[in-house]
């Protein structure tokens, strides 16, 4: 389960969404979570669908590894589905032995969990897949470089979003190496109760922290030593810049949300 979670991590390429700028990258995923909340009908949530696959295809990013990403919340999907299933009242009933469920629920489940599913796969998944955390660094610090003016400190704000992005997964190396470690000496996780489970834990935790605090204080003793002062007069061996294929991304993004939106309008077929 640790190998399947891949948020965090940057595969190089040079796909059409590698070459984005990745200040262009931030205001065009948060363009798509909007659309992914305006659709709220089967033709909407199709054209979700298509421009999703669309977008992960262009992105040089095998399916295997982003839905990868996605299998580790399994379980909070299969959650919001049940709650949506048997908590939500219409007006076609379907009797399941001695049950009583809508029609509309699972269609309400289904709309949830085709959202759930997009938000992860266009956000967390194709962002950074494509971004290296030193680009995404800059980027987050550019656009929110009007809020110095407030004396934000958006320069630490951007750094450190990143610097926990960028330990997500030597974070999770570490605990699948310290569960071998703990398996080798016979522990057992996989097996008995849940608290069992939840106690058989405790010894993967300790020494995650310990391990997680040593990493920090190394990479600040790296940074002191390098003379690493901040965001008061750094410079950038790359210049972010917007090109041709930046401004053809935003009118692609302004086309599909007005897509979403022309959709909902005239095929709503179903709405939630």
């Amino acid at each position: 389960m640790m190998r399947d979670i891949t948020l965090g991590q940057f595969f190089p390429g040079n796909s059409p969404l590698h070459r984005l700028d990745p200040r262009m990258k931030i205001i065009l995923t948060v363009a798509y979570i909007v659309a992914v909340f305006l659709a709220d009908s089967v033709g909407g949530y199709a054209l979700l669908i298509l421009f999703t696959a669309f977008l992960v295809s262009i992105s040089g990013i095998k399916v295997s590894v982003v839905l990868r990403g996605v299998r580790p919340l399994i379980y909070v999907i299969a959650f919001t589905s049940i709650v949506n299933i048997f908590f939500t009242v219409g007006d076609t009933p379907l009797h399941l032995w001695k049950i009583t469920i809508y029609l509309e629920g699972i269609v309400t489940a289904a709309f949830r969990v085709e959202r759930i599913w997009k938000l992860l796969i266009g956000t967390s998944g194709l962002l950074t897949h494509t971004t290296t955390p030193i680009a995404l660094t800059d980027a987050i610090e550019r656009l929110l470089s009007p809020l110095r003016v407030i004396h934000v400190p958006v320069h630490e704000f951007a750094m450190m979003m990143t610097i926990a992005l960028r330990f997500i997964p030597t974070l999770l190396k570490e605990t699948d190496k310290i569960m071998s470690a703990q398996k080798a000496r016979g522990a057992d996780f996989s097996t008995g109760k849940l608290i069992d489970r939840a106690k058989a834990l405790i010894p993967i935790l300790i020494p995650l922290i310990i391990s997680a605090f040593r990493s920090a204080d190394e990479l600040a003793t790296a940074m002191e030593c390098r003379c690493y002062r901040g965001g008061n007069g750094r410079t950038r061996m790359t210049c972010l810049k917007l090109s041709a294929i930046d401004f053809v991304g935003l009118f692609v993004m302004a086309a599909f949300i007005v897509g979403v939106l022309a959709v909902n309008v005239h095929l709503p077929v179903y709405t939630v």
